[in-house]
């Protein structure tokens, strides 16, 4: 697990030249699946064409639309194949990857790539080192150490040769987190060539929506409610949550909302029922994209149960521009991102009922709901956690590779 980052605030920050002109950036990515990776992938392309810059995008053809399927089909090749022959299939994917890449680059002749990193995915260094042309690399994880943890890998060693190598020959890399940041600076990639991005949001999308209207339109008139938004596992800490609105004595009007699915919901659902208090939970569902303001609108109190330690959480962002009191864990990645009492209560995740006790004291005082949500949303402009901003900052660090003649 990753722990605390260095001092990289102190390294000399990587310059952000203000483009003197419109740029052509090459987007590439193989994210096909519709969730926070989409998210992440579709904004921050709108941000860039939002200013101006001209986006040409070279990824799977199942982001068309054609191939709905395409992650159940992904995900059924990592059930039934051994794990090291999957990751041989990965590594030739590079080849047609490469080839489109390299169609896209010849037609579009861009000025630098934009790569959102994955694992074993050579193709977009391939391109940058023959043609001449500057990569900004971003990475959301350490892919190698994720899927060794949770999905297992068959040819380890052979994975983290190709993340260090991949990373340390980017001409920019972008991590997520301060803490992620720390991880490529471990691998062998130089402090000034990293420049930290964290996740960010539109606001514009909470604007004007009322929570008294969004918990009405849901059915939770009334209630106190205890939001979560996302995908649903094992290891997101929501079966504490469960767990602890069984507590004996709790207000009755205590509700949780939850937004997304995931291999989790069944569980929670089933021990909910056990312990009788089904009634204290609703799961709306996937929620669409634009629907989703008006469910987190409903949240008095928005919780993130459990983060890895160099995660930059989506639903965070979502919390701060709904203007909600939040729950998170006090660790060094989420404290990039939330103050203590100021705009989250942060609690220690290693100490029992610690996040009950925050969600317990939010209870029974709305004024601290209302004070922590007003300090959460205030984060979102003076912290400039919008995916303009962003696109800012990745036009100025292209801008300066263009200035260098990287």
């Amino acid at each position: 697990m990753i722990e605390g980052a260095l001092a990289l605030r102190e390294s000399p920050p990587v310059e952000e030249a203000a483009p003197s002109r419109k740029l052509r950036i090459l987007y590439h990515h193989r994210v096909v699946s519709r969730d926070g990776q989409s998210v992440h992938v579709d904004d921050m392309i709108a941000a860039l064409r939002g200013l101006g810059h001209e986006i040409a995008i070279a990824a799977p053809a199942s982001r068309d639309g054609q191939g709905a399927n395409a992650p159940r089909w992904i995900a059924w090749l990592k059930r039934a194949l051994p794990a090291s022959l999957y990751e041989a299939m990965e590594l030739g994917y590079n080849l047609p990857a490469f080839i489109r890449l390299y169609r896209a680059w010849r037609e579009f002749m861009p000025d630098v790539i934009y790569e959102r990193y994955n694992l074993n995915l050579l193709a977009g260094i391939w391109l940058a080192r023959l043609t001449r042309t500057p990569l900004l690399l971003e990475v959301n994880a350490p892919l190698a150490e994720e899927r060794a943890r949770f999905g297992g890998l068959g040819l380890g060693w052979l994975a983290r040769e190709i993340e260090a190598s991949i990373w340390e020959r980017a001409d920019r890399v972008l991590p997520v987190s301060e803490v992620l940041g720390t991880y490529c600076v471990r691998t062998g990639v130089a402090r000034g060539r990293i420049a930290v991005i964290p996740n960010a949001i539109d606001p514009a999308c909470y604007d004007g929506i009322d929570g008294e209207a969004a918990k009405r339109a849901l059915g939770l008139s009334g209630k106190i409610v205890l939001g979560f938004s996302g995908f649903m596992r094992e290891w997101h800490g929501l079966d504490a949550v469960v767990e602890a609105l069984a507590q004996p004595d709790l207000p009755p009007a205590l509700h949780f909302l939850l937004l997304g699915d995931g291999p989790a919901r069944a569980a929670m659902e089933q021990r909910a029922a056990e312990l009788g208090i089904a009634h204290r939970l609703s799961f709306a569902g996937i929620v669409p994209r634009d629907e989703l303001g008006r469910h987190v609108a409903a949240f008095d109190i928005a919780l993130q149960p459990k983060a890895v330690s160099y995660a930059s959480p989506l639903k965070l962002f979502d919390y701060m521009a709904a203007g909600k009191a939040i729950v998170a864990p006090d660790q060094a990645n989420i404290r990039e991102l939330l103050g203590h009492e100021k705009s989250a209560l942060l609690f220690d995740p290693q100490q029992k009922n610690a996040m009950l006790d925050a969600i317990l004291r939010l209870v029974s005082d709305a004024g601290l709901r209302r004070r922590l949500g007003a300090g959460a949303r205030r984060q979102i402009d003076e912290r400039g956690f919008t995916w303009r901003d962003n696109a800012r900052r990745v036009a100025g660090l292209a801008a300066g590779l263009i200035k260098e003649g990287r």
